[in-house]
């Protein structure tokens, strides 16, 4: 019987030994440079999760910024600082209705236990994980995963739902469309047990430069 051939431990190395493409891009930009969080805790990483979700960078750092500063001299507040929180000063901060919505399930989850603390997070799978927050209204399953990569540093984690991933996929492979969520979870098994360092790389990978519209 033929044995396997053992996985290397480098997130990188292995990428790079799937075929020529993967190669190429490791070469180009190195080796990953993922960086978590991994002291953070749930809730306030599902907050700030929700800041940013639709927004470009600078502008959740502005909301969040906004809202840090009704909490001072606290680095983030409470679960039950956020609930006592008027909605008129989080839409002050920048927050849609929606996201108000969510921010305030999100701490009263907190305090019943359904959101768990880093402690417990930590034992839980991130299948169970997954159905546990995915369940909380305005959290899908992208902001999950967004908070095993980047909160619990899970090592395995491929967001199919992101067009970042699909499309730098699409550009790696010189494929016409960017495969389905669905075909794209099928082709990242071949990934595993480094898919979030894969996300990393294919978020990354250099897209092209967009055409300047000509002048008359």
């Amino acid at each position: 019987m033929k044995s396997r051939k053992p996985v290397p431990v480098d997130a990188s190395t292995y990428l790079a030994s799937i075929d020529a493409d993967w190669s190429r891009l490791v070469a180009q930009l190195g080796p990953c440079g993922h960086e978590p969080k991994p002291a953070r805790e749930p809730f306030e990483a599902l907050v700030r999760a929700v800041a940013y979700q639709q927004l470009h960078v600078k502008a959740g750092d502005a909301i969040l910024a906004r809202l840090l500063a009704l909490y001072p001299p606290q680095l983030f507040p409470s679960p039950a600082q956020l609930l006592d929180t008027g909605f008129d000063a989080m839409r002050t901060c920048g927050f849609s209705a929606r996201k108000i919505e969510t921010i305030r399930g999100i701490a009263a989850a907190t305090l019943s236990g359904v959101v768990p603390d880093l402690a417990t997070a930590q034992r839980l799978s991130d299948d169970e994980l997954i159905a546990r927050l995915s369940a909380l209204k305005g959290i899908g399953r992208w902001t999950v995963e967004m908070f095993l990569i980047y909160s619990l540093a899970r090592p395995d984690i491929l967001p199919v739902d992101d067009f970042g991933v699909r499309e730098g996929y699409r550009l790696l492979k010189s494929l016409a469309v960017a495969p389905t969520p669905k075909s794209m979870a099928l082709i990242g098994q071949a990934w595993s047990p480094h898919r979030t360092a894969a996300a990393w790389y294919l978020w990354r990978l250099p897209r092209p430069a967009r055409a300047k519209a000509k002048t008359a």
